[in-house]
């Protein structure tokens, strides 16, 4: 059956255009206002919007509302409430939604991660409606629900979730970015928005075989596992054929997402088996960070109906490539200027050699914020093993901008850019076409990539709202304080040279366009004096460093508070997230692998007594026998170790102190207890295995 996307695209969606049918053109006019310049709709509009929600909700199936809001657990969170008021006299159900239950609801703040802002017996928090992201329609078995995007903050006004410091983020790049345009002679644009366009990585296994792997149920995550014979060395699952049942579900998938609005445009298979990736058109920050949210519960909910599962965790496989999310980010006028578009000849185009000036300032004083922002307990099975980006942050500007900012640092005038050649293929009838001016850079975390910044460091799992909370903040930082020293120039044009070349100078150190997977760069890296933060708890205390203070604060995007209780809550999240894999790996070992393995030990001991008894000489069976035996004894030993540490490190009470021990102590702990696993796993019969392989959970879809 034929399919009309233009029809079903945003469907399920209260948009601009679905509002400008149902609203009163004066109130359509104030919301459009709010939406664009800020403020606050009176309540009188707020009850027209809401009964018109209603009226299109209910007519569309819907018997609920929610506020759906993102607390700091990366993923969303809701609330059901129907539209039924109390009967009239005649016992008629009337169905009744107000502009206040629209403007505001009240969740229990005290039972979402908090950092200690919120505690137990102080419950209050609130849900406010962000009028910048429309209202959309969720239809699984609970029933057509209306979803209201809302920002979560406490009974006193801390940000308790990823989009209040978010849009606070936006307001700041905008009102700098606008100072700098206006330098330039442009009157017209009143906004610059941040320009974000997500790439999503995901596995797909059959869901079988996932509800017999309990540490994939618990962590997301295979703890045991050894390599199945073929892994991704032969490179034919990138871009290869998609399988049918695959397909069919892609094919779902997109559907879903298109009645939401989700501007699902690319997928293909990823480098790994049971690999893929689903890419969407750029939009504002605010809307590809809900959106993004969307894309993952769909890609979660779609796949149970075809009996599969979709693993978002950073590493859920050893041994091949983990999943990343790439977040293409810009800055565009609200008359579609893109300040970051460098044009035909770069080296003549100043404003954007000041905004690119002003970036790599940003990228290099606050690298350790980046670098943070990407942190999640999964990314760390990733980052820096050759298959991601490394966790130290350096800039790739291809060869036409690298050359462009050497001239400047070098001579103080850049009069060349380097253009794009004649494709040459060798064949008469393939089109003839320039090639970019530069080639592309995987290893790099922050890849330029013609009118945009690539950064490739975020984790499948991971919210995209840091990330561009701290893009937007850092460079607001560098705008605002080239803003500052050319408002009050007397000679502009020769003021804006000297600070592109300062800013230049003092921070080309973090350009690379080299292969960044290379220990050569690790060490140029050091030299260079560019951090190198490993791991999640290493990357933890850069949110609360004196700098990162000042820079939040002087923008009104996170208050000092604000940020200790982040650091908090995510020391405290890596805590949990260990103990819950050591747990479920003491769980497995102790009840599934040793048990087996013990068993399949008896079964030999009987094998070598029945060919002793036979008169032949049981010197394989012996052999193996003991094998298995050894590797049994070493698994047995590193499973007591790791029940110890777990103990122990559990029973830290200071936050930090107890995230360091689980890194430091459970983690090899936990690799400790891998290793004669994953070995006997490749010598044990497979009939008495306790779990599915990794060949049969990557190739068997």
């Amino acid at each position: 059956m034929s399919m009309n996307v233009e029809e079903l695209f945003g469907s399920n969606v209260f948009d601009i255009g679905t509002m400008r049918e149902r609203l009163p053109k004066n109130v359509f006019k104030d919301v459009v206002k709010v939406m664009k310049q800020g403020g606050e709709l009176s309540l009188e509009d707020a009850n027209v919007v809401a009964k018109a929600m209603k009226d299109w909700a209910v007519e569309h199936g819907a018997t609920h509302y929610t506020h759906w809001f993102q607390p700091l657990t990366d993923i969303t969170a809701e609330k059901h409430d129907a539209f039924i008021s109390s009967p009239d006299e005649c016992g008629k159900m009337i169905l009744e939604f107000s502009g206040k239950e629209l403007i505001k609801g009240e969740p229990d703040a005290s039972s979402f991660p908090s950092g200690g802002l919120r505690a137990t017996f102080e419950a209050r928090g609130y849900t406010a409606w962000d009028i910048t992201s429309p209202a959309f329609l969720k239809e699984s078995a609970a029933g057509v629900i209306l979803c209201i995007p809302t920002a979560f903050c406490s009974y006193k006004g801390e940000a308790l979730d990823k989009k209040t410091p978010l849009l606070r983020s936006m307001e700041a790049v905008s009102e700098q970015a606008i100072r700098i345009v206006r330098l330039f002679g442009n009157t017209t644009s009143t906004k610059v928005s941040a320009s974000v366009g997500p790439e999503q990585e995901y596995f797909i296994i059959d869901k079988d075989k996932y509800l017999k792997r309990k540490d994939l149920i618990f962590t997301g995550r295979t703890l045991f596992g050894a390599p199945a014979p073929k892994g991704q060395e032969l490179e034919d699952h990138y871009f290869g054929n998609i399988r049918e049942r695959i397909g069919g579900y892609m094919k779902d998938l997109n559907e879903e997402l298109w009645k939401l609005g989700v501007t699902a445009k690319t997928q293909h298979n990823e480098v790994a088996p049971a690999q893929h990736e689903l890419a969407t058109i750029y939009e504002t920050a605010n809307m590809a960070v809900d959106h993004n949210q969307l894309v993952m519960e769909t890609m979660k909910r779609v796949a149970g109906r075809h009996g599969l599962t979709c693993l978002l965790h950073e590493k859920p496989f050893a041994g091949v490539n983990g999943s990343g999310k790439h977040n293409n980010w810009s800055l565009c006028t609200d008359d579609g200027i893109n300040l970051m578009d460098p044009g035909e000849t770069p080296h003549e185009n100043i404003q954007f050699l000041l905004v690119l000036s002003c970036v790599l300032k940003a990228v290099d004083t606050h690298a350790d914020l980046l670098r943070q922002s990407a942190a999640d307990v999964g990314n760390d099975h990733r980052l820096g093993a050759n298959e991601a980006p490394p966790a130290i942050i350096s800039v790739f500007l291809g060869e036409q901008l690298e050359d462009v900012v050497l001239q400047l640092v070098e001579t103080g005038e850049a009069v060349r850019s380097i253009h794009g050649e004649k494709l040459e293929t060798g064949v008469s009838t393939l089109p003839e076409f320039m090639k970019d001016a530069t080639d592309r850079n995987r290893t790099s975390p922050f890849a330029f990539t013609g009118n945009k910044f690539e950064f490739r460091m975020v984790g499948s799992s991971a919210s995209i709202a840091d990330a561009n909370t701290v893009l937007n903040a850092i460079v607001a930082e560098a705008f605002c304080d080239a803003a500052d020293i050319l408002e009050k120039a007397d000679n502009f044009d020769m003021a804006c040279h000297d600070l592109i070349k300062e800013n230049l100078t003092k921070h080309s150190r973090v350009i690379f366009n080299g292969d960044g997977y290379s220990e050569a760069w690790v060490e140029e890296a050091a030299r260079r004096g560019l951090p190198n933060i490993r791991s999640m708890v290493e990357a933890t205390g850069a949110l609360t460093t004196d700098k990162a203070v000042k820079l939040f604060e002087k923008f009104g995007i996170f208050t000092r508070v604000e940020l200790e209780a982040r650091e908090e809550v995510l020391y405290e999240t890596y805590s949990k997230n260990i103990n819950i894999e050591a747990r479920t790996m003491i769980d497995m070992a102790s009840k599934d692998y040793i048990p087996a393995v013990i068993k399949y030990s008896r079964t030999l001991a009987d094998t070598v007594l029945s060919v002793k008894a036979a008169g032949a000489e049981p010197s394989v069976q012996a052999a193996e026998l003991v094998e298995v035996n050894e590797k049994l004894a070493q698994a047995k030993a590193a499973l007591e170790e790791l029940k110890k540490v777990t103990d122990e490190s559990l029973a830290i009470s200071d936050g930090k102190q107890q995230a360091f021990a689980y890194k430091d102590v459970v983690v090899p702990a936990m690799a400790a207890l891998r290793a004669p696993i994953d070995e006997l796993e490749q010598i044990v019969d497979a009939k008495v295995w306790p779990v599915p392989t990794y060949g049969e959970m990557m190739f068997e879809v």
